[in-house]
């Protein structure tokens, strides 16, 4: 009998981290986590252990400190790497580039440095729809021109991509480290997700981040949970059918699956070239003021809202082309707009009444 292979999932406490770890799990897989818990709590882990049943080992470490990070990886004997650890908002990173350049390059240039000298072959990278920028046309297929970016945050996302590229290429000339040669080729796949929204089915693990939720749903679902306050809808004047921005709403659980199958194909070693990027959406886009209405369509609960000015670092409309993986990794998008609103809904819901008993 064949032993689990083993999974290194950085950033695997946060939001689509820890569904993903559930889903390795799930899977089959050995699951180990490290995250430095800057935007997500530990107690994450014990979440994950009461939905799957198995206990996975976690460790809190600075992922920009190369040496603890080497260490970490190098005891940890892990067959493959999930990166998810990165700063994530749009809007802070506006306010602070310099953090989000340092962050999220430093934490990927140092855990792909350290892949490649203990001969960890298989990568899979948690991208972003971002990188498209403004797009030219839709949908978005992966051959779709990559734009300046909106953000700074958007732009460590595309600059990932590159570095990930330029290491998968660099295998041919590489020198011998510490006098051993590199013998394995670096297999990578990116994954360009959209708009991840939702909780698992249990709402025992879902989106919280310290502070202030930012992206749309848990806004809704917060501000109507505690009844206080309105949701700020940025702008109502862009060329949409209601004027408010579209993106492809995607539930957190169907990404997390496209991460499994990336990490099969790599294991399996179905990948068609070293580096492989795909789209994970639904195909479909939907505006602010649609998930509003869905929202209150599926809770009977109304959402306050105001328009206010336009955003720095949005887009307009974005929505992807998923035909590729479809097609080579064998997933589809199963959960529909209103199913994954709903479960972020009861996830909401759920940590209110957490934090009474708390």
């Amino acid at each position: 009998m064949n032993t689990p292979k083993h999974i290194l999932v950085t950033g695997g406490t946060g939001y689509i981290g820890s569904h993903t770890v559930v889903e390795l799990l799930n899977a089959g897989y050995n699951v180990s986590i490290i995250d430095d818990l800057s935007n997500s709590k530990g107690e994450v882990v014990d979440a994950i252990e009461k939905i799957t049943g198995k206990r996975i080992t976690f460790s809190r470490v600075n992922m920009r400190n190369q040496n603890k990070l080497f260490d970490f990886i190098e005891r940890s004997k892990v067959d493959a790497i999930i990166h998810f650890a990165a700063s994530i908002l749009v809007d802070e990173s506006v306010e602070k580039p310099l953090a989000y350049y340092n962050n999220n390059l430093t934490t990927l240039i140092n855990v792909l440095q350290i892949s490649r000298n203990l001969g960890i072959d298989k990568f899979v990278f948690s991208s972003s729809c971002s990188v498209y920028g403004e797009p030219d046309s839709l949908p978005v297929t992966e051959s779709s021109p990559i734009k300046n970016a909106e953000s700074p945050y958007a732009n460590t996302k595309r600059i990932g991509e590159e570095i990930i590229r330029d290491t998968v290429n660099s295998f041919p000339h590489q020198k011998p480290v510490e006098g051993k040669e590199l013998k394995k080729q670096l297999n990578a796949v990116s994954l360009r997700y959209f708009n991840p929204i939702g909780a698992h089915d249990s709402a025992l693990i879902g989106e919280e981040p310290h502070g202030k939720p930012s992206h749309l749903i848990s806004v809704i679902t917060k501000i109507t949970a505690e009844g206080q306050g309105e949701l700020n809808v940025y702008g109502n004047d862009y060329n949409t059918p209601d004027g408010t921005c579209i993106r492809d709403y995607i539930h957190v659980t169907d990404v997390a699956k496209a991460h499994v199958k990336a990490m099969e194909r790599l294991l399996d070693k179905k990948n068609k070239s070293p580096y492989e990027v795909y789209n994970i959406g639904t195909g479909k886009g939907q505006s602010v003021m649609d998930a509003i209405n869905a929202f209150e369509k599926v809770t009977g609960t109304k959402c306050p809202y105001k328009i206010v000015p336009r955003r720095a670092g949005d887009v307009e409309k974005v929505y992807a082309d998923t035909t590729l993986a479809n097609k080579e990794l064998g997933w589809k998008a199963e959960k529909s707009f209103d199913e994954a609103i709903l479960s972020a809904w009861e996830w909401e819901k759920k940590k209110g009444v957490m934090n009474v008993e708390l």
